[in-house]
């Protein structure tokens, strides 16, 4: 780090001097080359300085578009993403971003010059691959892949010198509606995440490693620009509003935007400046005439089959107060991305919602960051002597240290295992945590409690909030650093003592419907709609019926039914049906899911889902490549993208360790002990995979970087197998010399398959079921050229070509694994390696 400040410091001085002697451009802003570490690895810091050499901004992300367009409860959003090449070589540009959790991605176009690309859905690893086959050959190139529900990575490979290229994102979702005020968010940063768990190595240049319990943590984790300077990338919005009925009042808290109707159905917003810096959520309310919703299906019927959205109004709400005792637990989180407005705006409402508590109520106190801390040993009534304990036991919290928030959930929940009564339990955090769906399974295995969640913040994780929320059968609550903390007490008191309608369920009676998700009704705590997705295989006429229960009395309420044999319209209902359903099955297994472990079948099904659909999900990407421009050749320099650090999260209170310490400093998202274990990583070189090693900048722990082609002869396989075999080898025979050579063009999983089906002996690997499907391997093959008699050989063997990457030696394809050994014996294949 201190070389990189002085590496631009002298840059600085070099310009100051240059301008006073007039050899630098006055009128102008200088590009000064990205940032590197002593290693040479490209951190991701371009500085623009201003005509008076001060650091003015970051490229090469230029300028993000957001277009919207309305329609009742639906929206279909664009997004525009400009990057450009300021520098005198050809770079790749890596750039980190959210959508809304519960978005369809469903498209992905990439414009260079006058050339439209449109980009095709494929598998994860499949994706992947094209795209670096398409980098290796100089061809400009898009990858889209997703790391959470609402966390995306974009890349762009070979963007020449002075040349734009574009990228539109296309997503549908559906509109929050509650009490007459519809809701629509568009998140603009990444928030920071802490990462527990132990260090094993770092795959990108994200400012945490990946760790035993956060596999992917360095593509989570975009480093925020340094400290004094801003993104150089600005964001505008547009919607376009036709709400159907007469709109009321449209306003937003989080941005100061301009409105124009020409109907009172209809809407046009603006941001009031379009050159906004994207560091928190835009969040926009509208109000129509009118409180109450009317229930609505919504069909559409094609080839591949009927789908439905069915909206069902909520009751009229009965004052009937709950005056049964409840056990309240209220959960702080202290840690250092709360520090400021967040965490004073959570002891606000916390506050609060502990005055709101009737006498016969029980309650307690936990505070979690580094540590977890507990009030009083079991929850105690809501005397005034126990709140004023509490008082001021909140007034000494301030926020500093991680995110271990899984302790923090088992604190609150263990206890309701064996408790017969209702424990609520309130969680207030941003939610900046990299292990969400360790933590949302963990909620799942406490089914007595129920789970509220407070989001505190201007860019708040909402894929964690909403699930917890979800799976806990609560309800959540976003309160951003404008927002008033007591209308959201308000609100969480009204919920909690008296629920609208539990319980619920639907009586198809008859309707041929079927996969309607969710599968679980949540309940109603406030006058919010209840919405289904589902298919239905014929045409229908009849009469469903809603029931639940309302303050304890049965409800029930009868709604008619069309199902059309034929309607072309509303095609877009068939993703969002895929939507639901993929959301399904990832909450079937979120403990596998986070440790990159889901079950094979629900992976796999998720996967077909994505295909089929057009949609990306954890294991689909969009990849867009252009075959008409091949750059000049040599592999581009890679740039990361950097984020803004979210309004509200105090640099100060996150410090850091060397080129971190402007950064979020890994010091408060990875612990002393951790660190340490870094630091062994570190020494030992730790590496992997098929790739070279390179500094990673991130404290100069080794990092593999997957390359467009086999690895050189000098590390053809993970750290240390080769070593190990050589040094068993004391007198080398002939064959050993041929499994030498073998192992150096190709991967130890397929040499793992080879050995075992040769000597007829072991199990499986856990590697092996990662991409051996039918007794075929998925597998990648890099050919020393790739002639016709190559391909010949290929085909002679049984090898399925899935994917044939024009202008590259790659393909991939099947092979069953019986006919691996002769694969790799082929003397036109220079390296094989899984599909995994």
């Amino acid at each position: 780090m201190q070389r990189n400040f002085l590496l631009v410091l002298f840059t600085a001085l070099a310009l100051w001097v240059l301008t006073i002697l007039g050899l630098s451009s006055i009128g102008n802003p200088t590009i000064v080359s990205a940032q590197t570490d002593p290693q040479g690895e490209t951190q991701g810091s371009l500085i623009v300085l201003d005509p008076t050499g001060q650091p003015k901004a970051v490229c090469p992300l230029k300028h993000t578009t957001v277009k919207a367009q309305i329609s009742g409860f639906l929206s279909r959003v664009n997004v525009t993403q400009k990057f450009e090449n300021p520098f005198k070589e050809k770079i790749e540009a890596v750039y980190t971003f959210p959508l809304p959790q519960n978005a369809a991605v469903d498209d992905m176009t990439m414009v260079v010059g006058e050339r439209t690309v449109r980009g095709k859905i494929l598998r994860r690893e499949e994706a992947r691959a094209v795209y670096d086959a398409a980098k290796a050959s100089g061809q400009v190139a898009g990858l889209l892949d997703q790391e959470r529900p609402n966390v995306f990575t974009q890349s762009v490979a070979n963007i020449l010198p002075g040349e734009k290229v574009e990228i539109t994102i296309s997503y549908i979702e559906t509109l929050q509606y509650e009490n007459g005020t519809y809701e629509f968010v568009f998140p603009m940063v990444v928030g920071p995440r802490y990462i527990p768990g132990r260090p094993t190595r770092a795959h990108s240049t994200g400012f945490a490693p990946d760790t035993d319990r956060v596999p992917d943590a360095s593509r989570i984790t975009p480093r925020p620009v340094p400290a004094g300077m801003r993104v150089g990338h600005d964001i505008s919005l547009d919607i376009s509003i036709d709400a159907g009925v007469p709109i009321d009042v449209i306003n937003s808290k989080t941005h100061q935007v301009d409105v124009s109707q020409a109907d009172t159905r209809f809407a046009q917003v603006r941001l009031k400046n379009n050159a906004v810096i994207p560091n928190k959520d835009f969040i926009l309310r509208y109000d129509v005439a009118g409180k109450a919703i009317n229930d609505a299906v919504i069909t559409h019927r094609s080839a591949k089959g009927g789908f439905f959205s069915l909206i069902l109004q909520p009751p009229d709400h009965v004052r009937a107060e709950d005056v049964t005792p409840k056990e309240l637990v209220f959960v702080l989180d202290t840690s250092g991305s709360m520090t400021g407005f967040p965490i004073e705006k959570a002891k606000e409402t916390m506050k609060l919602a502990l005055g709101n508590l009737y006498p016969a109520d029980t309650f307690n106190l936990i505070t979690f960051a580094g540590d977890t801390r507990v009030l009083f040993p079991d929850p105690v009534p809501a005397t005034r002597e126990n709140l004023s304990k509490a008082q001021a036991f909140l007034s000494q919290r301030s926020g500093e240290g991680g995110t271990e928030m899984m302790k923090a959930i088992q604190a609150a929940l263990d206890p309701t295992d064996s408790q017969k009564h209702m424990r609520i339990v309130c969680f207030m955090t941003d939610g900046y945590v990299g292990n969400e769906m360790e933590i949302i399974s963990e909620i799942q295995k406490h089914p007595n409690a129920r789970v509220f969640a407070f989001g505190i913040g201007s860019s708040v994780n909402r894929f964690l909030l909403d699930r917890m929320a979800e799976e806990g059968r609560g309800e959540v609550e976003y309160v951003g650093l404008e927002d008033d903390g007591s209308v959201a007490a308000r609100r969480f008191h009204e919920r909690v003592r008296s629920p609208l309608l539990t319980d619920i369920s639907i009586d198809w009676n008859g309707l041929p419907v079927a996969d309607v998700y969710p599968k679980r009704i949540p309940d109603l705590f406030s006058a919010k709609p209840v919405v289904l997705s589902g298919r239905y295989t014929g045409a229908a006429n009849g009469t469903l019926k809603l029931k639940g229960k309302m303050s304890g009395e049965d409800f029930v309420r009868e709604i008619p039914v069309v199902l059309p044999d034929s309607e072309g319209q509303h095609d877009v209902l068939s993703s969002l049906w895929a939507r639901n359903r993929i959301d399904d099955l990832m909450g079937q297994d979120y403990a596998g899911m986070q440790r990159g472990e889901m079950k094979p079948e629900l992976k796999e099904t998720i996967t077909n889902l994505g295909i089929e659909y057009r949609l990306m999900t954890q294991f689909t990407s969009f990849v867009a490549v252009q075959e008409m421009i091949v750059t000049d050749g040599g592999q581009p320099r890679r740039i990361d993208v950097p984020i803004e650090l979210p309004e509200g999260v105090s640099r100060a209170a996150l410090p850091g360790d060397g080129d971190l310490k402007n950064s979020f400093g890994l010091r408060k998202f990875v612990g002393k002990a951790d660190r340490k274990a870094l630091a062994r990583v570190r020494g030992s070189g730790a590496g992997g995979g098929v790739g070279s090693g390179r500094g990673s900048g991130t404290f100069g722990a080794q990092q593999a970087t997957i390359t467009t082609g086999p690895p050189p002869p000098a590390s053809p396989t993970p750290l240390g197998l080769i070593d190990a075999s050589r040094e068993s080898l004391k007198v080398e025979t002939p064959a050993d010399k041929r499994r030498r050579e073998l192992l150096t063009k190709v991967h130890p999983s397929i040499m793992a398959i080879v050995d075992r089906l040769k000597n007829n002996s072991g199990a499986p690997s856990t590697d092996e079921g990662k991409f051996v499907r039918d007794g075929k391997a998925e597998i990648q093959i890099w050919l020393n050229e790739k002639t016709p008699a190559a391909l010949a050989s290929l085909t002679a063997l049984g090898f399925e070509t899935v994917l044939d990457a024009k202008g590259s030696k790659l393909i991939i394809g099947r092979l069953p694994i019986e006919k691996l050994e002769k694969l790799v014996e082929l003397k036109s294949v220079r390296y094989v390696s899984p599909q995994m």
